[in-house]
C-alpha cells in the first residue's frame, strides 16, 4: 500500500486492525499483535483486548513469516492462530475450525481455503493455526533464508481447510480495493 501501514488505515470509521482484533478476541485466550512500527498506535490498539505488542525478531522485518516466528516465541500456548491485520471480515469460527481439522488430520499446520463461484481454489496461507513447537523448526527456515509461507507450510504436514464464505477472507491490497470494500 504505498509504504503505508495498512492495518492503521480507516475502514468504517475504525483502523482495519481493529476489525480484525474484534473478530478474532472471541476465539482466542490471548492476542498478540506482530507489529514493527506504529507500535504506540497498536499498543492503543491491543488495550482493550489485552494484546501484547511483538516485533520481528530478526532485522530488516523480512515478511509474514518473521511476525508469525515472533508470535510463536512470545506465545504461552501450544498453537498460534494467525490473521491478517488488513482482512476485516476474518471467519468469526476460524480458531474453531482450524484446530478441528487440525486435530483430525493430526497436522502441524491449518490454513485457509475457499472455492470462488467459478470453483477457483483460493489459499489464504495467513490464516492459519501452527503448532508453536515449530518456532525452531521456522527460525531456522528464515535464517537460511525461506521467506515464503506456502513453501515452509509445505515442510510440514498441512492441512487445508475450505471455508464456504469467500469474503471473510477478502484482504486489502491499495487503498482502492479498500474503498471498494468500503462501499459494499
Amino acid at each position: 500500500m504505498g509504504g503505508i501501514d495498512k492495518g492503521l488505515q480507516p475502514f468504517l470509521g475504525e483502523p482495519l486492525a481493529l476489525h480484525v482484533l474484534r473478530r478474532l478476541a472471541p476465539q482466542v485466550g490471548a492476542m498478540l499483535i506482530s507489529a514493527n512500527r506504529s507500535i504506540g498506535d497498536y499498543t492503543r490498539l491491543g488495550e482493550p483486548f489485552g494484546a501484547k505488542i511483538v516485533a520481528d525478531t530478526l532485522p530488516d522485518y523480512p515478511g509474514p513469516l518473521a511476525g508469525i516466528a515472533s508470535a510463536m516465541r512470545a506465545a504461552q500456548t501450544r498453537y498460534v492462530l494467525t490473521a491478517p491485520c488488513d482482512a476485516p471480515y476474518a471467519d468469526e469460527h476460524l480458531a474453531r475450525t482450524l484446530a478441528d481439522a487440525l486435530a483430525a488430520e493430526q497436522a502441524d499446520i491449518a490454513t485457509a481455503v475457499v472455492v470462488d463461484a467459478n470453483g477457483q481454489r483460493d489459499l489464504h496461507p495467513v490464516f492459519a493455526l501452527l503448532r508453536a513447537s515449530l518456532a525452531d523448526d521456522l527460525e531456522a527456515s528464515l535464517r537460511a533464508g525461506e521467506r515464503k509461507v506456502r513453501a515452509w507450510y509445505a515442510r510440514h504436514k498441512t492441512v487445508e481447510v475450505t471455508f464456504p464464505d469467500v469474503h471473510a477472507f477478502y484482504n486489502v491490497n491499495d487503498l482502492q480495493q479498500l474503498a471498494e470494500l468500503e462501499r459494499r
